[in-house]
Parts: structure tokens; C-alpha cells; sequence
């Protein structure tokens, strides 16, 4: 069981937000003020129908930002209009959902610790990940129920995540496990302990982002019985990079 697709993305922005949203045309701008992709990329509002991409283009360069969009699943047309403009594909997106009840009934091994604000410790762990001040951000500007994690390998700190809640689905974002930690088990522990947190109060869903690169993480959340229920990926100028 997973939730309707509409509303999983909706929870995807509300859990992930940008500093600004505003619509253009048949575009939606995001002003992401450096916090990646997903909070700066513009996306199509509606169907296709030929329209040039220019007046997003126009609207992210007043931004300060470069152009970039992100296309979900499904929208073959615009994908191709992005294509045949020099848009290259990059950071294909799988978006897991399951429900929360679904989950592994299992033992919490490791010390997992809901705290808001995070501490010094976590935001050393995100820095190592490159998952900087400014992803932290994104993360306080979330509005509703939210928090995020440390989990501890014996004494050491070792993995964090972020976690909010927007209706009854419940998001895990910036998922980060120390050097030295990662065959520990520490991402499917912390992501059980994110579970049971949201289900506590009241959510029946629980999603997760991943690249199609990371191996890693799509093995993990497979191992949990989460099954891909979107996917998007982003259209950015050869000449152009965005961290």
C-alpha cells in the first residue's frame, strides 16, 4: 500500500521546501538560495504543449540561479523538448513509499536519539557529506512536525537523517552514515527509528529519496519492502553545474 502519487509529491515539497516558490506561466520556479537541486529546479505546471522552457530560464537566471529542471516520470514530452535543446540528464531520482505498519517489526540495536535542533555533532556528520548550512536551512524552514535523528555506534556518533511529516506521509531526507560506520547497519536502524517516530504521531506512510546511483541505499530500502512509487530526474545545460 502506498500512497497516491499526488500526494507524495506534494509531501516531497513540503518536507523538502524551498526559500521561494512562485509561478510563471506554465512553470513553477523555485529559488533554492544553495540548497541543491530539488529546492532550485523548475517544473512544468500542467501538461506539455510546446512551450519554450525560455521564460523558466528567464525568471531562474533573475534568480541568480542556473537553469534547471526536474521531470517526473511521465512527462515523456517535455523530457524530450528538454533533450533536443541541450538539456542532459542528470541524478535520476527513485522515490521508495511504503506504508509504516509494513515495516520490520524488529529490535532498535543502536541508541537512536530525536532531537530538534540538531546538534554540533550531526552537523559534522552532514558536513562530511556535503550536506552543508545551507541544506540545514531547507531542513528549518519546514513547517509542521519534523525532527531529526543521531545514531551512536557504542560510544561513537555515527549516522543522522532528518525526518517531517506533511498530512499522514512522512519523509526521511539527508540520510548521512559516517566513514567507518556503513556495514554497521546504522541507515536501517536510524530509518526504523524514523518510522516508529512518525508513526507515533499519526502518519501512515513513510518515503524515501535516492539516487539510481546510490547502491547502496536502494539495496537497504528494498530490504525494507519499500517499492519505488516515483521517479524524476533533472535537465541541466551541458555547459552548467549545479552542486
Amino acid at each position: 500500500m502506498r500512497p497516491d502519487i499526488r500526494l507524495l509529491r506534494e509531501a516531497m515539497e513540503a518536507t523538502w521546501p524551498p526559500a521561494r516558490r512562485f509561478n510563471y506561466e506554465c512553470w513553477t520556479i523555485r529559488e533554492g538560495l544553495g540548497g541543491g537541486k530539488r529546492v532550485s529546479a523548475a517544473t512544468l505546471r500542467g501538461n506539455w504543449n510546446a512551450e519554450n522552457p525560455d521564460a523558466a530560464v528567464s525568471q531562474m537566471a533573475g534568480l541568480g540561479q542556473r537553469p534547471l529542471f526536474m521531470v517526473w516520470e511521465g512527462e515523456g514530452p517535455l523530457d524530450n523538448a528538454l533533450a533536443e535543446l541541450g538539456y542532459r540528464q542528470v541524478d535520476p531520482v527513485n522515490a521508495y513509499a511504503c506504508a509504516l505498519r509494513s515495516l520490520p517489526k524488529v529490535e532498535i540495536s543502536v541508541p537512536a536519539m530525536a532531537v530538534w535542533e540538531p546538534l554540533a555533532v550531526q552537523l559534522d556528520i552532514w558536513r562530511d557529506g556535503n550536506i552543508g548550512a545551507e541544506r540545514i536551512e531547507v531542513m528549518r524552514r519546514v513547517q509542521g512536525l519534523k525532527t531529526s535523528f543521531l545514531g551512536r555506534c557504542g560510544n561513537s556518533p555515527a549516522a543522522t537523517l532528518f525526518v517531517a511529516i506533511h498530512n499522514d506521509i512522512s519523509i526521511i531526507h539527508a540520510l548521512q552514515v559516517r566513514d567507518g560506520f556503513r556495514r554497521a547497519g546504522m541507515g536501517r536502524h536510524l530509518t526504523l527509528a524514523a518510522a516508529r517516530w512518525a508513526e507515533r504521531r499519526g502518519a501512515k506512510y513513510l518515503s524515501v529519496l535516492c539516487t539510481t546511483a546510490n547502491e547502496g541505499a536502494n539495496a537497504l530500502y528494498d530490504s525494507l519492502g519499500m517499492k519505488i512509487a516515483d521517479r524524476y530526474h533533472y535537465r541541466i545545460k551541458e555547459e552548467t553545474r549545479l552542486k
